[in-house]
């Protein structure tokens, strides 16, 4: 019987989850309440877990599915090949809303985030279910993010390294984001392959729509993620050292709030391996540039 107390956190999406130790090893029946609390609320948090290292952060990721290497280009933590060392100072700023990993044609199924600096005050992330915010669109619009297609890509738009507070840093770290690159072709509303849900499938990394000009797309593009990011779809989330936040990448996109200066943040990400999202009318998604078979299996 597992002992987990589960708290919402907002109405839309977004948990707290206590009375666990996170850690490899942990009971079939306490996963199998963290994995449905997940599949519930979209993003779950866990204070108190100081005790998490590199290894048992892995191994607790594990417990939940097959780890992905760290990222498609990015290197991982030095001595471990399934972290992403989240480290502002490194030139990573994620300012914006996405979806980890899009552009690659099996993007993660979920993400186990954990706090090892954080600013005294600011550097929040914020998440937004993506199931909520297709529901809540009008039917009409509905219908039609049902039959389009998105191109999602890691090349890089300099335009925001010029106006970034270290201009250097920040394109170096842009060379190495996108050293190879990488093109999908996503379904706008993906079905989630375990609940059966419809989510809307953009973010940050969809560049343009199918089929359509480059106005009438970024139109389009920017109407949905407004819907997205409404305020009653999201959570925010204040980090202290120790937490963790797991969320489903397949029913969420999520950014940082970039208020905390030149103060230190520093957390480390490890990321699920996942399915190829299949849309509404069971095509799934396509492979325009990039094999991303030495990032990530496919999950069956």
């Amino acid at each position: 019987m597992s002992t987990l107390h589960i708290t919402p956190v907002a109405g839309r999406i977004g948990a707290e989850i206590t009375g666990v130790r996170l850690g490899g090893g942990l009971s079939a029946d306490v996963i199998a309440d963290l994995r449905s609390a997940l599949l519930r609320h979209k993003v779950v948090f866990f204070r108190g877990q100081e005790h998490l290292d590199e290894q048992s952060q892995v191994a607790f990721a594990r417990s939940l599915g097959e780890p992905t290497a760290a990222h498609p280009t990015v290197p991982a933590l030095y001595d471990n090949a399934h972290i992403l060392d989240l480290d502002y100072r490194n030139g990573q700023k994620v300012d914006r809303w996405h979806t980890d990993v899009t552009f690659v044609d099996r993007p993660p199924l979920a993400s186990v985030l954990r706090a090892v600096t954080v600013p005294l005050a600011g550097g929040d992330t914020l998440w937004a279910n993506t199931v909520a915010a297709y529901e809540y669109l009008p039917a009409e619009l509905r219908e039609l993010l049902d039959r389009l297609r998105a191109v999602h890509t890691n090349q890089y738009d300099y335009t925001r390294v010029a106006s970034s507070d270290d201009p250097e840093r920040a394109r170096e770290y842009a060379e190495i984001f996108a050293s190879t690159v990488f093109e999908t072709e996503h379904p706008v509303v993906r079905v989630h392959p375990e609940t059966g849900e419809r989510s809307i499938l953009l973010g940050d990394f969809a560049k343009r729509l199918v089929g359509l000009s480059a106005q009438t797309s970024a139109s389009i593009i920017r109407l949905v993620q407004d819907q997205v990011t409404q305020v009653e779809n999201t959570v925010r989330w204040r980090w202290a050292p120790g937490d963790v936040a797991i969320w489903d990448n397949r029913a969420t996109q999520h950014r940082v709030v970039h208020d905390f200066g030149d103060q230190p943040r520093r957390l480390h990400r490890v990321t699920i391996a996942g399915d190829v999202p299949v849309g509404v009318d069971g095509r799934p998604s396509t492979v325009l540039a990039g094999d991303a078979s030495e990032y990530s299996p496919v999950a069956a």
